[in-house]
């Protein structure tokens, strides 16, 4: 093997947690690969937190134009076009991922487009090479699941949604969750006519009731259509639309449909058979406090760890494995007392008064 396939570091998945590391190891003098399948920003840059959040404001505009009359404007359209946002959306997230790109460069870490797959100690295939390191940090994510029920393959995912050139009369959101209610929201404020299905009595299952129930008469406020203690038994589609059956002999009628059942740890093909790396009942790999998996000079990060699954604890697991590892200061990422927040949109104040903020909730959580 030559000197060029040879690293100190291999990274496998360039999203928040894995660029975090690689640029932190770098810093050290580490000489590091970073090996990512598609694009390079991971999911909170291009399919979740910036794109939701652009879709988000551009549903906040609805608020102020049926406002604007009460403050002089006249002949205000209101007419939203999907594409056209899209379109501004794609060419902002290339403009980040560009900016992510430099400046993984100016940091000294080379970058491979190409799947990666772990084939053996200490080393990595892609691209038809073979490299090799000391340490592979593995930072490959999560990704959408689709196993819930039959037929829920055929759902839209929150990255379809993020992918729309028209929008559907009527959509069905299964889940009450982070996406469920986000999307709920802002498809909502869109012109939507929004259903939404779960299980539980409230939505956003481990947050704060008080703030479950404002949740729930948030949504309401918007128009969507709360199915509480829903039990999914099936979905189907024809030329209509789609139809989910449920346990107790009803359906639910949409022309599209959401899954937000949750997300799963990304495994696939990444060949942790050849080091004898076995996931946990819910697909994660398991790992100790310093980020370590079960196999000699592997190491783990992220969403695709389950332990906390937000950008901001990846990206501090990964400097905190790097910082350990490449700066000889043994350092922990702490999971105690991590915030999070979920957004949704309430009704509008009545016209002329203070235009109300997005209503959004907080939740500490500890291990």
């Amino acid at each position: 093997m030559t000197t060029a396939n040879t690293f100190d570091l291999i990274v496998i998945g360039a999203g928040s947690g894995g660029i975090a590391a690689s640029r932190r190891a770098a810093s050290h003098g580490a000489k590091v690969l970073l090996i990512e399948g598609t694009r390079v920003g991971g999911t909170c840059v291009l399919r979740g937190c910036i794109p939701k959040k652009l879709m988000m404001y551009a549903s906040e505009m609805s608020g102020v134009f049926s406002e604007a009359s009460a403050f002089g404007w006249t002949e205000v359209s209101t007419q939203f076009d999907i594409a056209r946002w899209t379109q501004a959306k794609d060419h902002e997230l290339n403009r980040l991922e560009g900016v992510y790109r430099q400046m993984l460069s100016n940091s000294g870490v080379q970058t491979l487009l190409a799947h990666a797959r772990i084939t053996g100690k200490h080393t990595v295939e892609a691209d038809g090479q073979t490299y090799r390191a000391e340490r592979i940090l593995i930072a490959t994510g999560g990704a959408p699941s689709t196993d819930g029920i039959p037929g829920l393959e055929q759902a839209w995912t929150s990255d379809d949604v993020l992918q729309l050139n028209a929008l559907p009369k009527s959509l069905l959101v299964i889940g009450a969750g982070y996406i469920a209610v986000e999307f709920a929201s802002i498809l909502a404020r869109l012109g939507v006519h929004v259903s939404m299905g779960y299980r539980a009595d409230l939505p956003l299952r481990g947050f704060d009731e008080d703030l479950r129930a404002q949740a729930a008469q948030a949504l309401e406020s918007l128009g969507v259509k709360l199915h509480a203690g829903m039990r999914a038994k099936a979905l189907s589609k024809d030329s209509d639309g789609f139809s989910l059956r449920l346990e107790d002999g009803g359906v639910l009628r949409a022309d599209a449909v959401l899954n937000a059942t949750g997300r799963k740890p990304n495994t696939w093909g990444l060949g942790l058979e050849s080091v004898d790396i076995r996931t946990d009942a819910s697909g994660a790999i398991p790992v100790d406090a310093d980020s370590r998996t079960t196999a000699p000079g592997i190491w783990a990060i992220g969403d695709v760890t389950n332990r906390i699954n937000l950008t901001p604890v990846a990206i501090a697991e990964g400097r905190a494995f790097a910082d350990t590892e490449f700066s000889g200061r043994h350092i922990q990422a702490s999971h105690a007392n991590v915030a999070s927040a979920v957004f949704c949109s309430p009704r509008s104040p009545p016209s002329g008064s203070r235009k109300r903020r997005p209503w959004s909730a907080g939740r500490r959580t500890s291990m």
